[in-house]
């Protein structure tokens, strides 16, 4: 394989990655460390190749970040998969990622992934469309991502009246996690021999 299809594929890759919050020029760049003539030749050739019928995904260029998007002619189907009541259930993992901006408000994606430890763009999509949360804004971080908080259909869809409804979770205490062993440590001592 050459190199320029193994890049093509980390450039697809890195895009996949990102997901709703998109990549700049700088920080492609940057992470696949070749020059941004490189990184735009490579953009145009997989741009190409999304075009294709086959394909399902492009790339759009969206608030100064590229990312993975799907195609609008393809939109009648991803809204029967959103609005379909057979899909209209929430499974475990929306319900955690929902918790999560429940609790946390407002957050962005990219704080709920690294809380959930898995990416959660799609989800959050999902959430986004059945309208249980909504974009309230953008982060001061870099790259200004979107911020989610819940919205009254969330609060409808639990029965709550106000977010304050929410049943309270005890964080751990300082001296809780302090007194946690160490797992690493034995608690045997080894014999010294005479």
């Amino acid at each position: 394989m050459d190199n320029t299809e193994e890049l093509l594929g980390v450039l697809e890759g890195i895009l996949f990655v990102v997901g709703d919050e998109g990549i700049d020029l700088k920080t492609l760049t940057e992470t696949m460390n070749i020059s941004e003539e490189s990184v735009k030749s490579l953009l145009k050739e997989l741009k190409k190749r999304y075009e294709s019928k086959d394909r399902g995904l492009r790339i759009s260029y969206l608030g100064n970040a590229f990312k993975l998007t799907t195609k609008q002619e393809h939109k009648d189907y991803y809204k029967k998969l959103v609005v379909n009541p057979g899909t209209n259930k929430l499974s475990s993992s929306a319900l955690e990622t929902l918790a999560i901006i429940a609790y946390k408000q407002p957050i962005t994606s990219a704080e709920v992934s690294e809380i959930r430890g898995v990416n959660t763009s799609w989800l959050i999509r999902k959430l986004l469309a059945k309208g249980l949360i909504k974009a309230s804004g953008k982060s001061d971080m870099p790259g200004r991502p979107n911020i989610y908080e819940t919205t009254k259909e969330f609060l409808d869809y639990f029965g709550l009246a106000t977010i304050n409804d929410l049943p309270k979770v005890n964080e751990p205490k300082k001296d809780d996690i302090d007194e946690e062993t160490d797992l690493f440590k034995s608690s045997y001592k080894e014999i010294e021999d005479n």
